[in-house]
């Protein structure tokens, strides 16, 4: 009997474990279970002989091994954009003093472009305990909280990418001063007084205030709930040179195959004239033959050419001359899982 009362009362604090476990702010996968990381490719409207409804997306996260279809719309309030961002909206978290959270976009929704902020696009969303971090390029995404998960029409034309990573609280006090450098449009956020000693930075790129910068760049090892590493690498207007070329590539002592919306006369050559080399991905070849030009295709992202270098590398900045003098960052990754499911899609690149 005691026995039984023993096992059915460690059923319970399991069941409870589960429960609070599932609570936790955390990026959420396509069944909406949280997950360590995960990162979607939206695939363009105009794809080489084809045109499609523009809101089909691929999904990649640790637990599926490569590229899969997302059954889901990336329009739609399911799949895992949705199911993470709807820990914000749904639960109007954003009407609490117990978490932050921060909406930016160099093109926010609704309000009027201005200039002088980074080229940059994000939501971060975290308590005390743990939260995410969602890097994107998509403009006028996402809404606002009170309006709840909508994707913007003009999201669909061009192919999208989206990284979000799970941390721990104190990963996000680096984080927050990495933002200083790229200085995000927050056209929404909130710093609650019980974060505002450890997040000074944060309040005041909240406020719409500039914090001082002590260099033109940075670079920060951050480590994912579950111990992925990654690498963020930000920069300010102030360091005036292509990140990808002028320091990424010379950091991480690879030649970088780079994808990235370049727009006619304003674009940049591959440059082979440093040590380490850039060169610039003209087609993607996606799973299933799904064939696209780089110039439909607004995601940022480049990996190594040279499969031993096992680099990959997903962020805010185009390889294009205005964006020489804007703030932005990369976020890097060393997991062979996401450089293998990258590096085979690039169909053909502009070599030195």
């Amino acid at each position: 009997m005691a026995t039984r009362i023993r096992l059915c009362l460690q059923n319970v604090i399991l069941f409870l474990c589960c429960i609070v476990c599932s609570t936790d702010i955390s990026c959420r996968n396509e069944a909406g279970e949280p997950v360590d990381w995960f990162i979607m490719y939206k695939l363009p409207k105009y794809k080489i002989g084809e045109v499609s409804s523009g809101v089909e997306y691929m999904y990649l996260d640790s637990s599926v091994g490569s590229w899969q279809m997302s059954k889901f719309m990336v329009n739609t309030s399911q799949g895992a954009i949705a199911n993470t961002l709807n820990q914000l909206y749904k639960g109007k978290v954003y009407t609490s003093n117990s978490s932050v959270y921060a909406l930016y976009n160099d093109a926010p929704p609704v309000l009027d472009y201005i200039q002088g902020y980074g080229h940059t696009k994000g939501v971060l969303l975290f308590d005390q305990s743990q939260g995410f971090w969602l890097s994107h390029s998509i403009p006028h995404f996402p809404s606002f909280p009170e309006r709840g998960y909508v994707y913007p029409s003009s999201g669909k034309v061009n192919g999208q990418t989206a990284l979000c990573m799970t941390y721990k609280y104190e990963q996000f006090l680096r984080i927050a001063k990495q933002l200083v450098y790229i200085y995000p449009r927050f056209y929404n956020c909130s710093v609650p007084a019980p974060f505002l000693v450890d997040l000074p930075q944060l309040a005041q790129l909240c406020e719409g205030s500039k914090p001082q910068l002590t260099a033109d760049r940075k670079a920060e090892e951050l480590f994912s709930i579950q111990g992925d590493k990654f690498v963020s690498f930000v920069k300010s207007e102030h360091f005036v040179d292509d990140i990808y070329t002028g320091w990424v590539a010379q950091v991480l002592q690879a030649d970088l195959l780079v994808e990235s919306w370049q727009t006619q006369g304003h674009d940049l050559p591959s440059n082979c004239s440093l040590p380490k080399h850039t060169m610039n991905i003209k087609r993607i070849r996606l799973p299933g033959s799904v064939l696209f030009q780089s110039h439909h295709d607004h995601s940022k992202w480049c990996v190594s050419r040279a499969y031993e270098d096992q680099v990959t590398c997903i962020g805010d900045l185009n390889r294009e001359r205005p964006q020489l003098w804007r703030g932005g960052g990369l976020v890097c990754s060393f997991h062979p899982l996401i450089y293998k499911a990258f590096r085979q899609v690039v169909d053909w690149y502009i070599g030195c």
